[in-house]
This record gives C-alpha cells, sequence and structure tokens, in this order.
C-alpha cells in the first residue's frame, strides 16, 4: 500500500473512532475512488502515491464544483457540506502555488517554447503542467496562461 494511501486508512480509522461523520464520509468516498481506479482495466494494480494525489485532486475539483452548483440552485446547507469535503480533501494535496509563483512557472514556460500568441496555448500548458502538477488547478493555469499570450 503506498504510504498516502495508508495515511488515507489510518485517518479515517482515527475519524471512526472519534465519531467525526464529515471526514469520515469523505474518506471513505476517496478511497472508493481510489480503489476503483485500482481495480478499472484490465488488471488490478496498485496506485503510486501521485496518481492517489491525482485522484484527491480530481475529488477536490468535483466538491467544489457542486458546492458552486449548490450555491447557484439556492441550496447554501449542502455547498457548505461540499466545501467542508473539499477542504478535509486539500489537507492532503501538496502546497497550492501562490500567483507570483505560478505567474513565474508560467513566465518560463512561454519563454522556453518560444510561444506567442494564443495558437502556442497547447503548447506552453504541456511544457507548464509536469512543474504545477498537483500544485494548481487547471483552469488557474489555463486561465493564467492565456492572459500572458494574450498580453504578449
Amino acid at each position: 500500500m503506498t504510504t498516502l494511501k495508508a495515511t488515507l486508512h489510518d485517518d479515517l480509522t482515527t475519524a471512526i473512532k472519534a465519531r467525526d461523520q464529515l471526514r469520515s464520509a469523505t474518506l471513505r468516498l476517496t478511497l472508493s475512488a481510489i480503489g476503483y481506479e485500482e481495480t478499472a482495466g484490465d488488471s488490478a494494480r496498485e496506485l503510486s502515491d501521485d496518481e492517489v494525489l491525482k485522484i484527491i485532486t480530481r475529488e477536490v475539483k468535483k466538491r467544489r464544483d457542486a458546492a458552486e452548483a449548490f450555491e447557484k440552485a439556492g441550496r447554501a446547507d449542502s455547498a457548505e457540506r461540499e466545501r467542508a469535503e473539499a477542504e478535509v480533501l486539500t489537507a492532503y494535496l501538496p502546497a497550492q502555488l501562490s500567483d507570483d509563483e505560478l505567474r513565474t512557472l508560467v513566465t518560463e514556460a512561454v519563454t522556453e517554447t518560444g510561444a506567442s500568441g494564443m495558437a502556442g496555448m497547447g503548447a506552453v500548458m504541456k511544457a507548464v503542467q509536469p512543474k504545477v502538477a498537483g500544485r494548481a488547478e487547471g483552469s488557474r493555469v489555463a486561465a493564467e496562461v492565456k492572459r500572458q499570450l494574450s498580453a504578449g
């Protein structure tokens, strides 16, 4: 078992013993998503910590999107629960890049690729994604790339 997955299991056990319903439900769903991913495909396999991080990131994004949808539908209680679940999972992610750090990485990628104009967006995204993996949401990265390419 990977160290991150083991940590999730240990934290789930602790949450159950503490009767922390929010944390235990959130961790159960996340471990279920990890288990599903491990058994999907032709043969079962053990996921690496990086793959587990991608799943956690995806789960956080799902919850943020759901919170936004609930907010628009006027269901503040459900939106708050989704945000709380996202916060539980965010604790397992690496520290997020600040706007300045993201701006610097995108500037370097634009320089590396020699891109100018929106036609170069794909090349810049391809160059910058490995550098920001798990530390910035794709939408944030894309917005900064667009800003820099349209300004330049």
